[in-house]
């Protein structure tokens, strides 16, 4: 009190750069004698009390923060803070992925599962409960039109912010595995499809109006099959003779002919009475 009752009234003067730098100065100084000056300590363990206090100090820190924040003007955010904002969110996981350790896998037992599932069912349950009711809203023609927009927006922005891919090589290795996995999907399917519909006929009542179709079907066969068959009948359709065509015209007509005639026949008995005369000879 006595220092500020001596204290005069002064001259304000503008902070400059150079009083900026000084000031920074001196606070790197100060911090560099600070750590000097410390000794060597004991570190103490942390106990599950220290654990407790230290917790209920960030508690107390949280809700005092919270009193004293005041009344804030919102401010509006800009494309420019969007962009700041997610250069900071990428810039933080490739910091938590470097301090990353290295980790022991454990396996997933059945009862992990089981556990899983439960809690999943559990959060389920508990999320449904905590709905209100809702007043449902028709969808009308212009939220369809935003909602196409919004997907369109959204179908670009992901297109714009893929990276380049290197395309990979198809490897024999690839090809035998992607066939390997077509054969056992197509296995499973089988075995599917033979336990569940193969070998059971789906039953379908025979009633008289589906007789009655039945019946005018097959009379509508016939008369258009007799139909269609006076039509084509005494025309014909012209085919290109070329000289394969009669090539195997000719062959046909002297196969025919050789059926006919018999003239197979007699050649066979030629060639026994020639085999029969030449086992004479040998013998006389």
């Amino acid at each position: 009190v006595l220092y500020k009752e001596n204290v005069g009234t002064g001259t304000p003067t503008p902070v400059t750069p150079e009083m900026e730098r000084v000031k920074r100065n001196q606070e790197i100084c100060s911090s560099v004698l600070y750590k000097e000056n410390i000794g060597k300590a004991t570190p103490t363990p942390v106990t599950p009390e220290m654990e407790r206090v230290k917790r209920n100090q960030e508690i107390i820190s949280s809700v005092l923060y919270k009193e004293n924040v005041g009344k804030v003007t919102p401010t509006p955010i800009t494309p420019e803070m969007e962009r700041v904002k997610r250069n900071q969110e990428i810039i933080s996981s490739v910091w938590y992925k470097e301090n990353v350790g290295q980790a022991t896998p454990t396996p997933v037992t059945p009862e992990m599962e089981r556990v899983k599932r439960n809690q999943e069912h559990i959060s389920s349950v508990a999320y449904r409960e905590g709905l209100g009711k809702a007043t449902p809203s028709p969808v009308t023609p212009e939220m369809e039109r935003v909602k196409r927009n919004q997907e369109q927006i959204s179908s670009v922005l992901y297109k714009e912010q893929m990276a380049k891919g290197t395309p990979t090589p198809l490897t024999p290795e690839m090809e035998r595995a992607k066939r390997n996995q077509e054969n056992i999907s197509s296995v499973l399917y089988s075995d599917s499809f033979r336990k569940q519909v193969q070998g059971k006929a789906a039953y379908v009542l025979d009633t008289p109006e589906m007789r009655r179709v039945r019946e005018t079907q097959k009379h509508i066969s016939t008369v258009k099959y007799h139909e269609d068959f006076e039509k084509s009948k005494g025309s014909f359709t012209p085919v290109v003779t070329d000289p394969i065509t009669e090539r195997v015209k000719k062959n046909m007509q002297d196969f025919s002919d050789i059926s006919y005639r018999g003239i197979q026949r007699r050649v066979v008995e030629m060639e026994r009475k020639r085999v029969d005369q030449d086992q004479e000879n040998l013998t006389g």
